[in-house]
């Protein structure tokens, strides 16, 4: 059995429920860029300045807060999912937003929060899923180049 990158570091330090919303946001900033990079490769080799515009119009926190808005009004989050992604929003970053007004980056946070609790989780296709809805949303259309409709894409751990 093949363990995944997670498993390889042991246990973590501090349980899932302790981190704070920002740990989360921080991790799922990451496991998010890598995601929408894994989008952008798909859809054709090209300069890496053209692959970081793609995946740049998916990760920007007003991207981000797009898609959290869309998975609320069409209730797509569980309501857990929906708690962490509340305790995410209203979490107190030392940051300042840069190209995002001060609502976007807070609802970008909670996505980010949502993220990184699901990748603690080992809920990779559910990663997968709620990104997916994301790129569909900008895209404002369904994009065959997308992994997640790929039959063995689903099979495929996200590391």
């Amino acid at each position: 059995m093949e363990e995944s990158i997670i498993d390889l570091f042991g246990e973590p330090k501090t349980p899932l429920n302790e981190l704070s919303p920002l740990t989360l946001a921080f991790l799922g900033d990451a496991v998010h860029s890598l995601v929408a990079a894994n989008v952008a490769v798909n859809r054709g080799n090209t300069a890496a300045s053209k692959l970081h515009e793609r995946t740049e119009k998916y990760v920007s926190a007003r991207a981000q807060a797009r898609t959290a808005e869309y998975l609320l009004e069409n209730r797509l989050l569980s309501d857990e999912e929906e708690a962490i992604y509340r305790r995410g929003v209203n979490a107190k970053p030392k940051n300042k937003a840069k190209n995002a007004t001060f609502t976007q980056y807070h609802k970008a946070t909670g996505f980010e929060a949502l993220l990184g609790y699901l990748y603690k989780l080992g809920q990779h296709e559910r990663i997968a899923a709620l990104v997916y809805e994301g790129v569909r949303l900008i895209d404002g259309k369904d994009d065959p180049a997308l992994s997640l409709q790929q039959p063995d894409a689903r099979e495929t751990e996200i590391i």
